[in-house]
């Protein structure tokens, strides 16, 4: 009787301890950690992860999912992107002169800026990549239709935000307005998912 009774207490303590180490691996396997290796232009610019100041260069273990990185320094422009970590990844942080301190600075760091300068091509491309995936109707601008002009714009919705458009529509006679709209939806556009602002002649 007392054997079965150690038995029994024994193998209810091996289940829990196996649920404990069962129920911490699926914890951290759950939200696993990544390496991100940043590289920033400026080198001495200030770094923060979701808030929390992180060396700019160099290795930084995060958790999988999205964060946000700003880049920070005095003379030039802040940045702040953010990314999706789901494994091991690199991460260019790279800011742009907006003053003569940060144009000196350029300027004794030739290599530095030159790289810099890529990078602005480079992310110039991808906004545009994505823009041209969110807005479809870019590959037909500027349109000169009957009574209307249709062309793209700095949203007012959302200003200083490069992801997002509005769509400027000049009218010129009285039925151009109603024309675009038909315009718009002959096209496959839908009117109610666009920033259109319209203006007169």
């Amino acid at each position: 009787m007392d054997e079965n009774r150690r038995l029994f207490m024994l193998s209810g303590t091996v289940v829990v301890v196996a649920l404990i180490v069962l129920g911490g691996y699926l914890v951290f396997r759950g939200n696993p950690e990544h390496t991100l290796t940043v590289k920033s232009i400026p080198n001495d610019l200030t770094l923060t992860l979701d808030g929390r100041q992180v060396p700019a260069n160099g290795e930084i273990k995060v958790k999988e999912g999205k964060h946000t990185l700003t880049g920070e320094r005095r003379g030039f422009e802040s940045y702040t992107q953010t990314v999706q970590v789901t494994e091991d990844s690199q991460y260019k942080m790279y800011l742009f002169s907006n003053s003569a301190e940060g144009r000196a600075w350029e300027k004794s760091h030739p290599e530095e800026q030159l790289e810099a300068e890529g990078e602005a091509g480079r992310r110039f491309d991808e906004l545009n990549a994505r823009l041209a995936a969110k807005y479809p109707i870019l590959q037909e601008l500027p349109y000169i239709g009957p009574g209307f002009t249709v062309n793209q714009g700095v949203s007012q919705a959302h200003p200083g935000d490069p992801e997002f458009l509005a769509f400027y529509i000049k009218v010129t006679d009285s039925e151009g307005k109603k024309k675009s709209l038909e315009w718009l939806t002959g096209h496959g556009y839908k009117p109610e998912t666009l920033e259109l602002i319209y203006t007169t002649k």
